[in-house]
């Protein structure tokens, strides 16, 4: 059983990479996307002092969080066979994919790409600026995520969050007469979240 579990998450894993190699070679055809000028500094160090406003406003009541939808996979059963993807299906497990930190341990070497570097910062950033804010870092990432969304979206992905989190809940606990209907609740709400872009 846990050669099998291993298994699902190197096969999560391939996917996520995948989709990350799809986005960076998107922005090498497309560097006019990827350049930074000061005035864009700028405009990022406004969007951090309005994402630390944003912050503390929000409450301290840090209950479980969803993964961003780029670290998401869904693990669908349909037929008989099992498939994997970032779409959410009926029925679907949710994986999360969050890429290990590096084999510091195994080499006595620290071997940390830019993508792991930077997620470094960023909660070092977000520690240092905690006792402003009252956010965790894994909170802190949701915010600055959600911070190009519009207010309405912002209030949207709050609500979605907590329902998916209650309904996948409601699913672990769930006689097999309602499990249906339940799915096709958390499925539709998955899709909506995944759609925002939350």
């Amino acid at each position: 059983m846990d050669r099998i579990r291993r298994r699902e998450l190197l096969y999560a894993r391939r996917l996520t990479k995948k989709r990350e190699g799809r986005r960076r070679r998107a922005a090498l055809q497309h560097p006019e996307t990827t350049i930074r000028t000061p005035s864009i500094r700028r405009a990022q160090g406004a969007s951090l002092a309005a994402i630390v406003l944003a912050g503390a406003a929000i409450t301290a009541a840090a209950q479980e969080q969803l993964p961003p939808p780029s670290r998401t996979i869904y693990k669908c059963q349909a037929n008989g066979k099992i498939s994997y993807a970032d779409e959410p299906c009926v029925g679907a497990q949710r994986l999360d994919t969050t890429p290990t930190r590096g084999v510091d341990r195994l080499s006595g070497k620290s071997r940390i790409g830019s993508e792991v570097a930077g997620e470094i910062r960023s909660e070092q950033l977000a520690q240092a600026i905690r006792p402003l804010t009252g956010m965790t870092p894994s909170q802190f990432a949701t915010a600055s995520r959600r911070h190009r969304l519009s207010g309405e979206a912002q209030r949207e992905c709050r609500a979605l969050e907590s329902a998916i989190l209650e309904s996948e809940q409601a699913e672990r606990r769930a006689r097999a007469a309602m499990m249906e209907s339940i799915q096709q609740d958390l499925f539709i709400l998955r899709k909506r979240f995944r759609r925002l872009g939350c």
